[in-house]
């Protein structure tokens, strides 16, 4: 059967079962929580442009603003993609350079929603815990997450990312809008352009 978005992002499947599968040996097990999104990492400017347009076809809105110096999209899928046995995933967050650390390209992270029990979750998994992203001030609370040998990431949260931003910024709204003028820039930094894993 055809799957028009796992020929775009890659095996979708398989990337969240390898996460599960993390989380497992590190005594979480998810398998009572909603999940929240698929991330994807693009290592070029023109490849965010061509994934976002490829993802747009298949989806029925977004939201980009810029966060962290350049534009990310949130794009809500026209149909869900169905992962771990049967859990929903319906937003692909699609984020581009630059980066600010060094990730995997590609999928890249999964986000989980904790719920009403985030508090006690970190309190409880606070040695396997990688560390707190900070996603500025309207963001309440900020997600915790774990970090891969990979480069990968699971991200998890007390609200979806979705209900997270409309929480700020207003519910999504049907069709496609994007952040305009926008000028890519390209990190170098003492040890030069550094390949990106993939």
């Amino acid at each position: 059967m055809a799957d028009p978005v796992g020929a775009i992002i890659g095996d979708y499947r398989g990337f969240a079962a390898k996460q599960e599968r993390g989380l497992l040996d590190r005594g979480i097990d998810i398998s009572s929580c909603a999940l929240s999104h698929l991330a994807v990492r693009v290592a070029e400017w023109d490849d965010y442009l061509r994934v976002r347009g490829q993802l747009e076809n298949l989806a029925v809105m977004n939201s980009e603003n810029v966060w962290n110096g350049r534009p990310i999209s949130l794009m809500v899928l026209a149909e869900p993609l169905e992962v771990l046995d049967g859990k929903e995933v319906s937003l692909i967050e699609l984020i581009p350079p630059v980066h600010q650390r060094v990730y995997k390209m590609g999928l890249e992270h999964l986000g989980v929603v904790v719920g009403d029990s985030f508090d006690e979750f970190i309190a409880v998994n606070k040695p396997v815990l990688t560390g707190q992203q900070f996603q500025g001030p309207s963001s309440n609370p900020d997600p915790v997450y774990i970090l891969f040998e990979d480069f990968t990431h699971v991200k998890f949260y007390r609200h979806s990312l979705r209900a997270s931003v409309e929480q700020d910024a207003g519910p999504f709204k049907p069709g496609f809008r994007h952040v305009e003028d926008w000028v890519p820039q390209r990190l170098v930094t003492a040890t030069g352009p550094n390949p990106l894993p993939r």
